[in-house]
Parts: structure tokens; sequence; C-alpha cells
């Protein structure tokens, strides 16, 4: 099997670590929001955010700021949405 170009699989890690640090910062200000009884940024925002990359900095926010820890789904969908991403980010890396 060929080796894959160093280009795409850099721009995918720096993908994920955008939007980890997007979605670490949204976990934040999110909890801040709830604690004052001010709008809050939507799960499904979350969500879209851990698909595209994210799920490393959401399952970060959730464990530090203990934000939506009481939500099954999030307890179990960042956590193993954050590991498919490093197995593939490592899958990548091996491959390159």
């Amino acid at each position: 099997m060929p080796k894959l170009s160093a280009a795409p699989v850099y721009y995918l890690l720096v993908l994920m670590a955008v939007m980890s640090v997007f979605l670490f910062v949204m976990m934040a200000l999110d909890k801040g929001k709830a604690r004052r009884g001010a709008w809050r940024i939507s799960e499904r925002t979350l969500f879209v955010f851990a698909l595209f990359g994210g799920a490393v900095g959401g399952t970060a926010g959730m464990l530090l700021f203990h934000h939506k820890t009481k939500h099954w789904y999030f307890r179990l969908l960042f956590p193993l949405l954050a590991a498919a991403q490093l197995a593939l980010c490592a899958w990548f890396w091996v491959k390159m």
C-alpha cells in the first residue's frame, strides 16, 4: 500500500486540534451560562463540533468543567468519538 502524503495528514491533525480547542471553550462558556441561567449553546451544536474533530476537547471540557455529565449520551459518545478520532490520527500518522 502506498504511503500517504504528509500534507493532508497535517491538515487533518490541525483541523482536529482547532475543533478541539473550539469545543473545549464552548463547553466552558456553556457551563458558565448554565450557572447564570443565560442563553445556552445547543447540544446539537456541541455534537456537531465533536463529530467534526473536536471530541477530544469536548471530552476534556466535559470532565474538567463537570458539564453535561448527567446526560448518558455525552458521557458515552464524547469519549467514544475522541477514541475513534485519536485512532484515526494514529492510523494516518503510521501510514505517512
